[in-house]
């Protein structure tokens, strides 16, 4: 009689049969995201998605101009059965800091009312149409503003050649006061304009 034992062929115990996957923590600085790789390549990809999108212009800094500045924010995403989808990095202006009648002049909150989206899965649920949810990237920075405002280049990306530089938005960047009104209306210029 052949076996697998005579063979050498064993059953996985299951002590030694592990899957392991680490994740980087969430970084604290902007200097330890550069540092690793899988940090480094998220920031990266919304750099270069910023650039593709033309979202600003280096200029010299214009004397007296109020220049924001911007902050990296690091999430992880995750898929549904919680495995790690990927590493998100995001370049977010420091909004808080900009001035009413300079920097914007109208803000906007888009929030759906809660008896909508009850309505909507209502009717998905009683029709049994699947249910997804959806997650753009960059849905804020297809607007142009309308006013001018100056910020910081990116920590970490900095012009070596144009280190005195700034960045003249021309597209609406996350945590500026009129980001909202500009990100919902990309096909009608703001009041403003």
């Amino acid at each position: 009689m052949v076996t697998r034992a005579s063979h050498g062929i064993f059953k996985p115990k299951p002590v030694f049969d592990l899957n392991v996957q680490t994740i980087s923590p969430l970084p604290h600085s902007h200097l330890y995201a550069l540092k690793d790789p899988n940090w480094n390549a998220a920031m990266q990809d919304e750099y270069n998605a910023l650039l593709k999108t033309q979202t600003w212009d280096l200029v010299l800094r214009p004397p007296g101009a109020h220049v924001i500045r911007s902050i990296w924010l690091f999430r992880h995403k995750f898929h549904s059965d919680g495995s790690l989808q990927r590493y998100k990095a995001r370049l977010v202006a420091n909004g808080k800091s900009q001035q009413v009648g300079i920097d914007y002049f109208d803000t906007f909150s888009p929030v759906v009312k809660p008896a909508t989206i009850r309505t909507v899965l209502t009717i998905a649920t009683s029709r049994y149409w699947p249910i997804h949810q959806l997650d753009v990237k960059n849905a804020f920075l297809h607007g142009d503003l309308c006013e001018t405002v100056y910020m910081h280049q990116p920590p970490g990306f900095v012009d070596s050649t144009k280190q005195s530089y700034v960045c003249r938005l021309r597209k609406s960047l996350y945590g500026l006061k009129q980001a909202p009104v500009v990100g919902n209306s990309p096909d009608k210029p703001a009041k403003n304009c």
